[in-house]
This record gives structure tokens, C-alpha cells and sequence, in this order.
């Protein structure tokens, strides 16, 4: 078997002594469905050895999904890098952050596009933003988003070229966590989760998250299984949220509608009020793991985004400073967010060229940037690890 094919059989491995005994799958998406499974692991030290062992005849690709898996694996065994080390080793790209200076302009493009929709800021921006947005029932938002999924899908296509099919399944879940939806699979078959505590449906946010999951993460999945399966792939064919593609992943599937649903003017205030608080969230990110105490992380999100509750807040905070995933893969939103947020008003040429690649193999930081040497600095430019006062209240 070659390297690749190694370091695959003991992913499989450790993937399944995680699910036996209770945690989370370390595989999310599987682009080589069926392939070997190696000797079985029975704890995680092991893990770490047999990957260790495969180190150093690894490069490029191979060698940053090891370094990644490693940096992972020293985190749960009770290691505790500092966040740019681990941000590095991991997601592939620093936990710079942004200046006050750009911080201020987001916020302002932010209150500019809720002010045009009649939206004040403060503790009702969310609810009134959702009003316009038009609440569905929670029994109406499967076929919401398939719907959505099925009239968007041929602009997907075309910006990607992608040809690959994908069959898509809808399930609910009843899940403390903080995600709202969530896709994962195997080869073509993409798989949907709406966890229920946290859903808001609305009609706009049907179109949101087709882009977002069944169009960005399913139809990108599939379309990277196709790849996988036409020639013989130099990287890992085994997607970890741990590991460096996920800033590519996370960052198109929240910009999609900045490249296919412009003009969508409802649509496009939400994304840039994501967009901000990710950025806010970055900030925390930061100052959480430097030190700072989590009332005051607390107290600044409360400032810088009003409508959040103390529940929505605390588990920001906890996944940030505490969790070894999300430590990581909590960077990968602002970070790929911000990135192609970019790419979204750079020239056609570039975006297309970028976009076609992104649906034929995992893209790490490094490829976007060799993609687009003029893009901003994946990961933010640099800023000081400090809170401070929001430009709007």
C-alpha cells in the first residue's frame, strides 16, 4: 500500500475505537467508502504512535494531514498548545486575527444592510431580521430545503463544473451542542442532521443552509469522492473537521450566496451579520485562550452582539476554550469566511478558477493562497489579543 493508503487504515482504525467507546466520529466525510481498515486501536496513545510512525516519510499534503491528526491527538491526551500553535498545526493557517480598524467597518456594513431593511440594532435585531426572513414550521423545513437545494443546484454546477451526483438524506436530532445543522457521509450518500433545540427555520434560511450544507459540504463531499474515484489522489481521502481543509469547507459554504444569490437582499443581510460575528467570535476566540476571564469574553459578546442569550453565549465560550475540536475547527469559520467573503469581489477569473478547484480536492490555506496571492491573509492580518468597545451600540 502507498503512504496515503497507510496513513487511511489507521484513520479507519482510530475512527472506530472513537465511536466504541462513545465520542464523536473522527471521519466526517469518507471519499473512498469501503476502503481497509487497519489493525484495530484500542486507545489513543496507539493512535498517536502508529500516525507518529508514519511522519517522517510523509510530505506535502500527507505530511500536513499527519501533522494535523498528531497536534489533534497531543490536544485530547492532555496536551495545550497555545491557539496559533495549534491553529497552525491543525487548521493550517495562524490565529492572527483582525485589526480594530476592519473590525469597525464590518460592523458598520453590518448596521448599514439591516438599517436599509428597517432593522434596528439591539437585543430584537435577530427576531425582526427573521420576521422578514418569513418563519417556517419545523415540519415544513425538510422539503424547505430541498426545494431550495433543487432550484439552486444548477448555479452551483455551474460555477464548480461539477458533474458528480449526490443523494441526500434528512434526519432531526434533539442535541446540546451548538451546531444547527450538520452534514457528514460517505461517497455520494450526504446526510443532513437538523438538531432541533437550535433551529430557527425560515424561508430564507432554507435557501441559506442549501447552500450552505447540501450544496457547499454535500455536493462538494460527492464531488471530491468523483475526483477520488477518476485518478489516483495524492491527499487523504478521509475529511476530518480537525484538519487543514476545513478553513476551505466552512469558508466557501458561508459565502456561497455572495457568489450565485447577490442580489438576494434579505439573504445577503444575514450572511453579513454572520460574517460579523464570526469575527467578533474570532476576537473571543483569542482573548479566551490568552488568558482573559470568561465573564469579560462574556460581557463583550453581550456588547458586540446584543441579541445573544447567556445560553448562546456560553457555549461559544466553551467550545472555544476547553474542547479540543472546536478549539481548532471553531477557527476555520471566521477564518475561511473572511477569505472568501474576498474572493466574492475579486476578479471573475480568479473566483472561477478557485471555485472549479475547491470541488476536486481539499484545499488547505496554503492552496487558496498559491490560488490567489493578492487574497487577504487567511486567518486575519494580525490584531492585538485585547477587547474593546464596539464602534455601534
Amino acid at each position: 500500500m502507498s503512504l496515503r493508503d497507510d496513513i487511511e487504515a489507521v484513520l479507519r482504525a482510530w475512527n472506530t475505537h472513537e465511536i466504541s467507546r462513545g465520542a464523536s466520529p473522527i471521519i466526517d466525510f469518507d471519499c473512498f467508502p469501503g476502503g481497509p481498515e487497519g489493525e484495530p486501536i484500542s486507545d489513543r496513545l496507539t493512535a498517536y504512535r502508529r500516525l507518529a510512525a508514519l511522519r517522517p516519510a510523509a510530505s506535502g499534503v500527507l505530511a500536513a494531514r499527519l501533522d494535523a491528526d498528531l497536534a489533534f491527538l497531543g490536544h485530547v491526551l492532555g496536551e495545550r498548545p497555545s491557539l496559533d500553535d495549534y491553529v497552525r498545526a491543525t487548521q493550517g493557517c495562524p490565529a492572527a486575527g483582525w485589526p480594530e480598524d476592519y473590525m469597525a467597518q464590518c460592523a458598520e456594513r453590518t448596521h448599514a444592510a439591516l438599517s436599509d431593511l428597517g432593522i434596528g440594532w439591539g437585543p430584537q435585531t435577530n427576531s425582526e431580521l427573521r420576521t422578514l426572513e418569513g418563519p417556517l414550521d419545523v415540519s415544513d423545513a425538510p422539503d424547505a430545503i430541498r426545494q431550495a437545494a433543487e432550484d439552486l443546484e444548477p448555479a452551483i454546477r455551474e460555477a464548480t463544473a461539477s458533474t458528480a451526483p449526490y443523494r441526500l438524506t434528512i434526519e432531526t436530532a434533539d442535541i446540546d451542542a451548538y451546531w444547527t445543522y450538520w452534514l457528514d457521509g460517505a461517497g455520494q450518500d450526504v446526510r443532513l442532521r437538523l438538531n432541533l433545540p437550535n433551529v430557527e427555520f425560515t424561508q430564507v434560511g432554507a435557501r441559506q443552509f442549501a447552500l450552505h450544507e447540501v450544496l457547499g459540504h454535500g455536493l462538494q463531499s460527492a464531488s471530491l469522492t468523483a475526483q477520488a474515484a477518476a485518478e489516483d489522489v495524492p491527499w487523504v481521502r478521509l475529511l476530518s473537521i480537525h484538519a487543514p481543509q476545513q478553513v476551505m469547507l466552512e469558508g466557501l459554504a458561508q459565502a456561497w450566496p455572495l457568489f450565485v444569490l447577490p442580489d438576494d437582499k434579505v439573504l445577503i443581510t444575514r450572511v453579513w451579520v454572520t460574517h460579523y460575528a464570526q469575527l467578533v467570535l474570532a476576537q473571543v476566540h483569542r482573548a479566551l485562550n490568552a488568558g482573559t476571564p470568561a465573564i469579560e469574553c462574556a460581557d463583550h459578546l453581550r456588547a458586540w452582539i446584543p441579541w445573544w442569550t447567556d445560553k448562546t453565549i456560553s457555549g461559544y465560550l466553551t467550545d472555544r476554550g476547553t474542547d479540543a475540536t472546536h478549539r481548532s475547527y471553531m477557527w476555520a469559520y471566521p477564518a475561511g469566511f473572511d477569505w472568501f467573503a474576498a474572493l466574492a469581489e475579486a476578479d471573475a477569473k480568479v473566483s472561477r478558477e478557485v471555485l472549479h478547484a475547491a470541488y476536486r480536492a481539499p484545499l488547505t490555506p496554503s492552496d487558496l493562497a498559491e490560488l490567489w496571492p493578492q487574497g487577504p491573509a487567511i486567518g486575519g492580518p494580525g490584531g492585538p489579543v485585547r477587547l474593546w468597545k464596539p464602534p455601534i451600540s
